[in-house]
């Protein structure tokens, strides 16, 4: 079976969704599926070996100036096609978070026009290859936002199953200004019977979706969260799955209780207070300053240190800014370490150098990938009580809920928890292990095939 990805990347920034793509791609052909990850609008950047196609489609250049300079389209092809190259696109999209709402949103609706809108060279150029080189079996989307092509395509490929995993939709959607969002809205609900099966992680975001793009309650998956818990796995663990599965619920247990912990030393004074996310005010990254500043004033707790990892693009600079000046002010900026936007490797000592992990989003989280990776490293999460968190944290018991944006809440949380080792230590516990057998990766696959092909 042939299976296509079309994923969306991200400008250069790392992004859950094309790591979860890539992982998922991987894993497919690992189960002897033939799968092919292709890009649009700009290169997907991973944390781990990128298994994406270099072949570009939708082009982030090429499609902008098609939206603004229509004309373009006449300029032959060969020379539009250097639009596409990867460096060039790098360059041009680091700022694509300061993109003007008002332009982003008459490019999306073109977009979403698919043969009808601008860029209707492009569709013709992506369903011709469809259709004509590659004959897919299934095409999955990494969202609907961008599947304007799907009704040509439809067309082309009459028994290609086609599937959709929502994801963030509905934030994109909301940035855009509300003429644009609502046409985007309506184009999006026109592209629902182009669609075998949408996928999505949780029941939130299953009924919020279903609601919002009158979406069958039958033509939806929830597929839960999942990672790949190779980079996760200790030197012991590696072992262990060479040898025999028998095992005494005691020395699995004493297993696991040594895991917690790695990479941190038994004499190190600090408790580590950790946030992994995207530095950005809908991430809650303020929230977590605020709890920590009020907590590491108190002479109780002058152990206590913040450790901030994730991506930081420009347009968040002076908001990055005010947050260390916040803790300048408070004389705590000495016990603040900024550790940049990690690899996969630098990512899983990060973690494991916590003791605590918390990513205090405003908006309603539809995945929340960096609590499973918290949960896989041995560390306890504390999250706001609302999107996918609820879900997550009910299926691992691997952190607490805390009402949202309520900085009171939330010290009083991470106070239990540094306070009541043995609590935190059950938690990460009971986390690490649900997440070892019921959120990996090849699980999802397995569930995805049967989505697929069946």
């Amino acid at each position: 079976m042939r299976v296509v990805f079309l994923t969306a990347g991200a400008a250069g920034m790392y992004c859950g969704s094309c790591m979860h793509d890539n992982a998922l791609a991987k894993e497919l052909r690992n189960q002897g599926v033939d799968c092919l990850l292709q890009p649009v609008y700009t290169p997907i950047r991973t944390d781990a070996l990128c298994v994406a196609n270099q072949r570009m489609f939708f082009g982030g250049i090429h499609i902008y100036l098609l939206q603004r300079l229509p004309w373009t389209k006449y300029i032959p092809a060969p020379i539009r096609r250097a639009l596409d190259w990867t460096p060039l696109i790098r360059l041009a999209t680091r700022r694509t978070h300061a993109t003007d709402a008002t332009q982003l949103g008459r490019l999306a609706v073109s977009m979403l026009r698919g043969a009808e809108g601008r860029q209707a060279q492009e569709v013709a150029r992506l369903t011709n290859w469809l259709a004509e080189q590659i004959k897919p079996q299934a095409l999955v989307l990494s969202n609907l936002l961008i599947g304007g092509a799907l009704p040509e395509i439809r067309k082309r490929l009459p028994d290609t199953r086609v599937v959709v995993v929502l994801q963030g939709d509905d934030i994109f959607l909301d940035y855009l200004p509300e003429k644009s969002r609502s046409e985007a809205i309506r184009l999006c609900q026109d592209l629902v019977p182009s669609v075998d099966r949408f996928i999505v992680n949780s029941r939130f975001y299953a009924n919020k979706m279903g609601e919002m793009l009158n979406i069958p309650a039958d033509r939806i998956q929830i597929m839960p969260l999942t990672i790949d818990m190779a980079p996760f796995a200790t030197e012991s663990q590696t072992q262990e799955s060479q040898t025999q599965e028998s095992q005494t619920q005691e020395s699995q247990t004493q297993e696991s209780q040594t895991q917690m912990g790695v990479g941190r030393s038994q004499d190190d004074p600090e408790f580590r207070l950790g946030y992994m996310a995207r530095i950005a005010p809908e991430k809650g990254f303020h929230h977590l300053v605020d709890s920590f500043i009020r907590l590491a004033s108190q002479p109780r707790h002058a152990d206590l240190t913040l450790h901030a990892s994730g991506w930081l693009g420009e347009p968040n600079g002076d908001y990055f800014q005010t947050q260390q000046q916040k803790l300048e002010s408070a004389g705590l900026i000495d016990r603040f370490t900024y550790h940049g936007s990690p690899g996969l490797d630098q990512k899983v000592r990060f973690l494991r150098s916590l003791d605590l992990l918390s990513v205090p989003t405003d908006y309603h989280e539809p995945k929340g990938l960096y609590v499973l990776e918290s949960l896989a490293a041995g560390v306890p999460v504390i999250q706001p009580d609302h999107g996918a968190f609820g879900e997550l944290l009910e299926a691992t018991g691997g952190g607490l809920l805390v009402k949202p944006g309520c900085v009171d809440g939330l010290c009083e949380a991470i106070e239990q928890l540094k306070l009541d080792e043995p609590r935190r230590l059950a938690l990460a516990q009971a986390g690490q292990q649900r997440v070892r057998e019921h959120h990996t990766m090849e699980r999802a696959v397995d569930q995805l095939k049967k989505i697929l092909f069946d």
